[in-house]
């Protein structure tokens, strides 16, 4: 290697530390990193973390290469030995988050001909990643203190290009044009995503990470069951230097500007109710200490943290405290059994719970009034992981990992026990008028739902290194557990009060007595059981370099998972052979020097159903209604307020108990889940380019492609040609694809096309089927970005994206629907027709941040993302040549056509056969405006040498812009009849708010 090539080497690698690289990384769900690059043949590499003692020793092979692979993230020394002598002095290397750093060295053991440059920083770290063929964005602890971030994993995730705070009702992150049931989070290695919806995941305090890396495009074979973004973060560790330290955040409500009231366009209240009286206070105290037990051996780190959370939710006519003082624990250790052999233990419970107490009020005179209810909600669970390393000679490293990670959603009130659920039908109300009084004491009219989840999580990975030829392989399972229940407060019971007409026969066939007017329907309903699905996967990559300068990635992943129902049974299966995805890269380092480089990578990636679909169909319900003749109302006294409310004064009962609604657990669900289903897939294309320009300035640009054609989802059956059964139900199928199905009629399989049959028009009697779903995602990305070199760092991006289809994918923005793979898009033909802009095309993307020290006391950091507002689309309620409704006017359920009804004089909407539509395409009506996002802060340290103490002062969303990000899609209530709010806002973007941090380390 000639002086000028280790120059430009060295050009690449001593660019010091950044705000979040644009080098895509390597190993995709590793929580380590790795070390290599070239020197003199026969020469050993020391690397040494001084925190930890931890050293590791290879030796170059002929060809001039090396490589030390699963190190712990960290700061090392890298030292070359010849003949058993240090030779130059220690070069100081920085380990990354699934990264691979580059340092090739000289004859003397350093980098050579350093004069000319300027190192910056004291680490040597990598901005283009010449041996990754992935897209992803790394980002430090120490880098997001100099940034007006929040604390969150989603604040994080936002920086990386391509990720967007979604503007559905039910949030989340959009990756790639992906809905945001489609990501997945990583906590040291653990899979924490919501396995019930896949919408949400487990989290730890922010002071508890250490690195993140978010990922947008391009995983390696070792990752899969995501189809959108992935979060991989790790937790700090102890070392050889005991530390402790506490940070105190403060977001006092007075720091806070008021959220917008909202009105409709005729004035009255949005039915959000009105905020500008709503508050969240939030104050946090965390303590967290380090060091070693057993000095280069054995380390701990334990934090913990207390809230203190009192949101107030002030409406017109009612007032919700919430108390919210949910604590926090966590603890690692690290015992470095040898040099080659490690152990990390993780542990951490974030249950949260909260009681939210309502009261009367008088919006005009701002007093509040009596106690109205109160109940007590849970979240989160408890977690840990244990993970094994071992290094194996020069060439060999075995990892292992097993871990559970729990979740809850369960509710309570401190009447359940007390108070039974009492309501009044329309029957009853248009007979009789509202009662005087309240009836009943619960405050709810709907049953108390709770749910339970447990992932048990183990993976084997391996790496082995033979000549130009880097192997891993490796295989890993997840089983998540699900138990659901809804049941009825008080006795258990749900009382509705009815008027009947003389001689009325009610659904259990028995005849209302004569002379009776009123009576009871005693409804007792009792729901949910447990699901469980079991996922598994293997995989082997081959990273081939088949030149010092082309690097060759080839992959291939094994999917397999089995869904099973409450009575043991299976609901959906797949082995695997039915999901294999092949992923392909390359990463060409142009110049020879690591400077510059060409990349990209081809796969196919999997998402396996989630726990909610399995549990809708699989549940054991107890559905029994028991009628009485209505006495009268009796009053009682109720239990908290002693006020008097109305309880119903049961009569004789009318006829038997109706246990028509019953239904055990099934255990055969042929006629429910097609036996052929096949499972979602994902194709996605990445090309890119990179280059450092010098030591501090990187630039990059990239294209991305992304393709589904495939979805799981219950779809309206009412015709099957040679199976008369099938009049209209919603089995699981693959829209628009063969489906194959039980028929109980010929007990039989039944095989179809779903694209030309399984539906029948009503009225017209057409015979037609589901277009097959498609999805496309085609973006432009460039970034530039500079260097922090202890005074300044500065990083700009700009995403041109398009995303386009007919299926968002498993849930459902528009209509604001959630319910993962059970959403309205099959439940007509006209729902899934339209071809065109999709919810989360957001075709203009900015995102700017940097940071400046002034000096050692004062330092400033800003970020701003701007993007282009989401399409307007309208959904109508029918479609031509069917009397049956494609939609409904309810905002989170029913579907909708792209057929407009205007009625005029010569137009009857009411009238399918002569009706006339207008069709509408998606995006029709406009887009929403630009949002704009700014932050600021600035941060002062005390300028005493040995005193660790920082005050961090954020402001977000420093222009108080409270822009509409989601609005009423719903066109018509009924053919003709346009809602009167289509177009309004549903979703605003968060008011400004400033946060105040107090750090002390010691």
């Amino acid at each position: 290697m000639n002086g000028k090539t280790l120059k430009k080497a060295a050009l690449c690698i001593a660019l010091g530390t950044c705000i979040a690289s644009m080098a895509p990384m390597v190993m995709a769900q590793s929580v380590t990193g790795a070390v290599a690059g070239r020197a003199n043949a026969g020469d050993t590499i020391t690397l040494t973390n001084p925190a930890t003692g931890l050293s590791r020793t290879v030796t170059v092979s002929a060809d001039g290469s090396y490589r030390l692979s699963q190190l712990p993230i960290g700061d090392y020394q890298l030292q070359v030995k010849r003949s058993g002598e240090n030779v130059g002095t220690p070069i100081a290397v920085e380990v990354s988050l699934g990264g691979t750093t580059t340092v090739n060295v000289g004859n003397e053991g350093g980098l050579v001909n350093l004069d000319a440059l300027q190192v910056v920083g004291s680490r040597v770290v990598n901005r283009v990643d010449v041996r990754s063929v992935e897209s992803a964005t790394n980002i430090r602890r120490d880098e997001i203190a100099r940034l007006p971030v929040d604390q969150s994993l989603a604040s994080v995730a936002l920086l990386a290009p391509g990720v967007v705070s979604s503007g559905a009702t039910f949030g989340g992150l959009t990756f790639g044009g992906s809905s945001v049931a489609e990501n997945a989070v990583y906590i040291n290695g653990l899979n924490v995503t919501d396995p019930y919806r896949r919408q949400g995941f487990s989290s730890v305090p922010f002071n508890f990470y250490e690195e993140f890396q978010i990922k947008t495009g391009g995983y390696s074979a070792e990752f899969g069951r995501s189809t959108g973004g992935v979060i991989n973060a790790v937790t700090r560790s102890g070392s050889n230097e005991f530390q402790a330290g506490a940070v105190v955040t403060l977001e006092p409500a007075g720091w806070a500007a008021s959220k917008e009231n909202h009105y409709h366009r005729d004035g009255t209240d949005d039915e959000r109710s009105l905020t500008s009286r709503d508050s969240s206070p939030l104050y946090k105290t965390n303590v967290w200490a380090s060091g070693p037990i057993l000095k280069d051996r054995l380390f701990f780190f334990a934090m913990y943290e207390m809230r203190d959370s009192r949101p107030k939710d002030i409406d017109r006519n009612e007032a919700a405290y919430t108390d919210s003082d949910n604590d926090f624990w966590g603890a690692k250790l690290d015992w470095q059994i040898s040099d080659n052999h490690l152990l990390e233990v993780l542990a951490f419970s974030d249950k949260a719970d909260s009681t939210t107490t309502y009261y009367t009020y008088d919006w005009d005179t701002g007093q509040r009034g009596a106690w109205d209810g109160d109940g007590t909600s849970g979240s989160g669970g408890d977690n840990w992981s244990v993970t094994y390393t071992g290094h194996f000679g020069n060439n060999f490293t075995a990892k292992a990992m097993y871990g559970e990670n729990k979740r809850r959603a369960v509710n309570s009130s401190s009447v359940q026990d007390l108070c039974s659920i009492v309501t009044l039908a329309n029957s009853y109300t248009n007979a009789f008028g509202d009662l005087d009084d309240h009836e009943g004491c619960y405050p709810e009219s709907s049953g108390i739902t709770n749910r339970w989840d447990k992932r048990e999580a183990a993976r084997l990975d391996f790496e082995w290194t033979l000549g130009d030829h880097l192997l891993r392989f490796g295989a890993d399972r997840e089983i998540m557990d699900s138990v659901s229940s809804t049941i009825y407060p008080g006795d258990g019971v749900s009382y509705q009060a009815q008027a009947l007409g003389p001689n009325a026969i009610l659904p259990n066939d028995a005849i209302v007595p004569d002379g009776v007017l009123m009576t009871i329907d005693a409804r007792r309903y009792i729901t949910g059981a447990p699901v469980s699905t079991e996922a598994k996967a293997i995989y082997i990559e081959d990273n081939w370099s088949v030149t010092p300068n082309l690097l060759l990635n080839l992959g291939v992943r094994f999917d397999a998972f089995h869904n099973k129902l409450a009575s043991g049974a299976t609901f959906a299966k797949a082995d695997f052979s039915d999901m294999i995805s092949p992923r392909f890269g390359f990463s060409w380092d142009m110049k020879g020097d690591g400077t510059t480089k060409v990349f990209g990578n081809a796969g196919r990636y999997y998402i396996p159903l989630t726990n909610k679909l399995t549990d809708y169909f699989g549940g054991g319900t107890t559905d029994e209604h028991t009628y009485y003749v209505l006495n009268g109302w009796t009053e009682r006294a109720h239990p908290i307020t002693g006020e008097m409310y109305l309880y119903p004064d049961l009569g004789p009962q009318i006829g038997p108990v109706n246990t028509d609604g019953n239904a055990p657990a099934p255990d055969d669900v042929r006629t429910a889940v097609a036996d052929n289903i096949k499972q979602v897939f994902q194709d996605e294309f990445i090309l890119g380019f990179q280059q450092a320009i010098n030591e501090a300035w990187s630039y990059g640009v990239n294209a991305t492609y992304r393709k589904v054609t495939r979805a799981v989802e219950d779809a309206r059956i009412n015709h099957v040609e040679g199976c008369p059964w099938y009049s209209g139900d919603w089995p699981i199928i693959n829209p628009g694809e063969t489906t194959r199905l039980w028929c109980p009629d010929t007990n039989d399989w039944v095989t179809f096309d779903s694209s030309k049959d399984g539906y029948r028009a009503s009225g017209s009697g057409a015979i037609m089927g589901y277009k097959k779903p498609r999805r496309t995602y085609k973006a432009v990305e460039f970034q530039v970005d500079r260097a922090w070199d202890d005074k300044w760092a500065f990083n700009a991006s700009y995403l041109w994206s398009k995303s386009e289809g007919n299926i968002e994918g498993p849930v459902n923005s528009d209509t604001g629907y959630a319910d993962t793979n059970l959403v309205q898009y099959y439940d007509h033909p006209a729902v899934n027709e339209r071809y065109g802009v999709l919810f989360n095309d957001y075709r203009h993307q900015f995102k700017f941040r940097g940071s400046y020290k002034l000096n050692d006391m004062w330092s400033f950091g800003s970020t701003l993302s701007v993007r282009s507002g989401g399409p307007i689309t309208a959904f109508g309620v029918v479609w031509p040549n069917d009397n049956r409704s494609a939609g409904g006017p309810g905002e989170f359920s029913g579907g909708g056509s792209g057929w407009l009804c205007t009625a005029t004089d010569t137009n009857n909407c009411s009238d399918w056969q002569t009706r006339q539509l207008q069709y509408s395409p998606r995006g029709a009506f406009g887009r929403m405006p630009w949002i704009w996002d700014l932050g600021a802060s600035v941060v002062w340290t005390l300028p005493v040498e040995g005193v660790d103490l920082t005050a961090r002062l954020s402001v977000y969303n420093l222009l108080n812009n409270q822009k509409v990000i989601n609005v009423h899609s719903r066109y018509e209530s009924a053919p003709g009849e346009r809602m009167p709010y289509f177009g309004e806002g549903t979703v605003w973007q968060a008011p400004r708010y400033t946060q105040f941090v107090v750090t002390y380390n010691f």
